[in-house]
């Protein structure tokens, strides 16, 4: 059968004895063409997120921005931010050690969990804001800009952990930082990280409206091209296909220009997926109800990720079993599956087990399978923690 469900189990909700899963309507709506209206008929009540109402919290965790630009030394002396009362200027060797110290923890992202490095990412953003207000104006730019990349990729760790509130507080101060520093394109990437959030919540239409503020013809091209993918994310959720086609071509334009390619400072988004539109191609797939499909390039762009990004491979891994279980490949899904799972307790991630928890409910319509019955065991342990 195309949808590859069981005959029972349709019938009955043809019948209106049982309701369709989101992931029924989905597929069906791509077999029939319908555009996201089945998903829509489909869908459940929404509810508003945690991720709507602190949006607008402010942060209680950095310097903050305010301090570091409206106060002078003294000021931070009193805040007790002035690190073992040594002074510091951008021009110090400092700077280019907490550079290279941002390169080392942003790797180390991918194997270690993100409880583990938030405490090191905090205190670091911390101490380079400081360095950045016992600066001269003239020169505090460089600081500005590096403290709000540790305070977003800080941000990304917090949603790692789970703790969204924290994700969208950070994502706000890498915003204020980066403004602070005169450049007020890198903090338009803050809607991008924004959209995350949002997507993950299940909200394609704040997902899709974020990612859209930050495709400003003003803005340089890798960012709008992040931004596009964000967006047919979004779209996708709802089974929008022709807008998140749209968005996907959109995106595999900007990223692949010169522009996007070059550019000083630390690398804006993935650093190792080598084709980004891609990638996100193959997570969008799964999503309209073409798992086969999705299955096809996400296993040609899996086979692409360096070995030593567990956490990447463990976000697009799992969406790849997810699309070979939902295309009836259960013992390819369980496969790719175990692999994952086996790493995942070194870098256990909030975002990634959304995926993990569909891929259960996808396997648990194939409970005579052996592969699925020998899963079991390792799926319980990845996501009991999420139940605590």
């Amino acid at each position: 059968m195309a949808l590859n469900y069981d005959k029972g189990y349709l019938s009955k909700v043809e019948r209106g004895e049982r309701s369709a899963s989101p992931e029924l309507a989905r597929r069906c709506d791509a077999f029939l063409g319908a555009n996201g209206e089945l998903q829509r008929l489909a869908a459940r009540p929404e509810t508003e997120s945690d991720t709507t109402e602190t949006a607008a919290t402010p942060s209680p965790w950095l310097v903050g921005r305010r301090e570091v630009l409206a106060a002078g030394t003294g000021a931070l002396i009193d805040l007790g931010l002035k690190l073992g009362g040594q002074a510091f200027s951008a021009t110090d060797p400092l700077l280019p050690s907490f550079r290279t110290q941002f390169d080392q923890l942003r790797m180390l992202g991918q194997s270690t969990a993100p409880k583990v490095l938030l405490p090191l990412l905090e205190a670091q953003t911390r101490a380079i804001a400081a360095l950045a207000a016992d600066t001269p104006s003239a020169t505090r730019a460089p600081a500005l800009l590096l403290a709000s990349r540790f305070a977003e990729f800080t941000g990304w760790m917090a949603q790692e952990a789970g703790d969204s509130a924290a994700a969208l507080g950070w994502t706000g101060e890498a915003d204020g930082l980066a403004r602070a520093g005169g450049d007020p394109y890198l903090g338009s990437y803050a809607l991008v990280r924004r959209a995350l959030v949002t997507l993950y919540g299940g909200d394609a239409a704040s997902t899709v409206a974020l990612a859209r503020r930050a495709q400003s013809d003003k803005l340089p091209p890798r960012i709008r091209g992040l931004a596009a993918q964000r967006e047919a994310q979004g779209h996708a959720l709802v089974g929008d296909e022709l807008d998140c086609l749209r968005s996907l071509d959109r995106a595999r334009e900007l990223l692949d220009s010169d522009d996007a390619r070059s550019g000083a400072g630390p690398v804006i988004g993935t650093t190792n997926v080598s084709d980004p539109a891609a990638m996100t191609t193959g997570w969008c797939l799964y999503d309209l109800g073409r798992p086969k499909a999705a299955a096809e390039v996400l296993d040609r762009e899996c086979r692409r990720l360096p070995p030593h990004a567990l956490r990447t491979r463990a976000r697009f891994g799992f969406r790849r079993s997810l699309a070979h279980a939902a295309s009836g490949e259960v013992e390819r899904a369980c496969a790719i599956a175990g692999e994952l799972l086996a790493v995942m307790p070194a870098v256990p991630s909030a975002t990634v087990n959304s995926d993990v928890r569909r891929l259960a409910r996808e396997l648990s319509r194939f409970r005579s399978s052996r592969a699925v019955h020998d899963l079991q065991p390792a799926l319980a342990r990845v996501l009991a923690p999420a139940h605590d």
